[in-house]
């Protein structure tokens, strides 16, 4: 089915391929299959968006630039690597 496959596509080009800001396009959904599709949309635009800052970041420290700072909202591990990032 459509959602079956946008879901596998999505997790597919941003967890293996790499491809940031790709979301899952599925019409005529509602209850469940809506929100597990809005779920699946909001993972991949909070991961486009924490790689893309920190991307911004590392290579303005890469190019002598200390004074740019990570300041995407995130928790956990990816957290760790901001704050380790943020105190260079």
């Amino acid at each position: 089915n459509s959602f079956a496959s946008e879901v596998t596509r999505v997790a597919r080009e941003v967890g293996t391929e790499g491809k940031l800001g790709v979301q899952a396009q599925v019409s005529g959904l509602a209850g469940t299959w809506k929100d597990l599709t809005d779920s699946v949309n909001s993972m991949a635009g909070n991961l486009t968006a924490q790689v893309r800052n920190i991307a911004e970041v590392t290579t303005a420290v890469a190019n002598g630039d200390l004074s740019k700072k990570i300041t995407v909202d995130v928790k956990g591990e990816i957290l760790e690597l901001k704050n380790t990032i943020n105190t260079m």
